[in-house]
């Protein structure tokens, strides 16, 4: 049986779902990310989708806050935090056709790629559907969309938290079903932790063999009772072999250009939007276009080597 081809979008759109724990550096990095853009001559704005964001740092083109605030709810509806938090993403939800939508339509004219900064809640992309269905809605609006993942890169210093990153991770991958890149965050801080490291800095980018994380966390009297548990998260995150991560220093353009090329392949704005065609930039964003020592030297080295 023959498919109907879908129509090509004349005007094509991009977006970055930024989530991540709190104080992971997402409203810093939708800030440098916004100034980056900018300079490449990309029609970019930012959304802030976080209903409790009171410290941005740049102007937002559509903000939740005028809709509905976490204070408002818990204020109104006597709710905590988090459960006020998980109201507002539904509240949301319930308003996409009515506020969301026309306020980003509204925008097609001047911009074609977006930053959506997201609450900082992990449950609402590990347990809560809310804001799944949220991004699901706006890929029917053929929004070409990336989750970008910032996890703060302190993580790697002590094995169980970062089996824990892997385990939220792997989950939010699969929950959201959306092209999906994990970042380290806060990279430039690594050189200062290096001596907390048990294992080199590619050893926790690439998850290599989680068998020798498991050999240091036997050496922690409190965690040995978690044996089983950690050697059955672990043996799942090898089994799917999904997660790996990039380093990130926001405030670096050169590491800022690294991650440029893993989400533009990621959410296809390097071979559709026109911005680079030649076959040198199309072979920066392929798999495989550099060696091991080039990666090593570029992604990998200036987060541990000494200034």
């Amino acid at each position: 049986m023959l498919q109907r081809v879908q129509p090509r979008v004349e005007n094509p759109r991009y977006g970055q779902l930024i989530i991540g724990p709190p104080g992971s550096g997402k409203t810093t990095y939708c800030n440098e990310a916004y100034k980056f853009y900018k300079e490449l001559g990309r029609q970019v704005g930012v959304v802030n989708l976080d209903p409790g964001n009171d410290n941005m740092s740049y102007q937002p083109v559509v903000n939740v806050m005028e809709l509905i605030t976490v204070e408002d709810c818990m204020e109104h509806m006597q709710l905590g935090p988090n459960g006020a938090l998980m109201h507002c993403a539904e509240y949301l939800e319930q308003h996409f056709e009515d506020w969301l939508l026309p306020a980003l339509r509204k925008l097609s004219a001047t911009h074609n790629y977006f930053l959506f900064d997201c609450p900082g809640q992990v449950e609402l992309y590990t347990h809560h559907t809310a804001m799944a269905r949220v991004f699901e809605r706006l890929e029917r609006e053929r929004y070409n969309l990336v989750t970008v993942n910032l996890i703060d890169s302190h993580y790697c210093s002590e094995p169980a938290k970062f089996i824990a990153t892997l385990l939220m991770a792997l989950n939010t991958m699969m929950r959201m079903s959306l092209p999906h890149v994990n970042v380290l965050s806060k990279a430039d801080l690594l050189r200062k932790h290096e001596s907390k490291l048990h294992f080199n800095v590619d050893y926790y980018t690439d998850v290599l063999d989680l068998k020798y994380l498991l050999e240091k966390l036997d050496d922690d009297p409190t965690m040995r009772k978690y044996q089983k548990l950690n050697e059955a998260i672990c043996s799942m995150v090898e089994d799917y072999a999904l997660v790996s991560f990039k380093l990130l220093d926001a405030f670096s353009t050169d590491s800022m250009l690294r991650l440029r090329n893993h989400i533009d392949k990621a959410n296809g704005y390097v071979y559709k939007a026109g911005e680079e065609q030649t076959v040198n930039s199309l072979l920066a964003c392929a798999v495989g276009a550099e060696t091991e020592a080039m990666r090593q030297q570029r992604d990998i080295e200036p987060y541990t080597n000494q200034q």
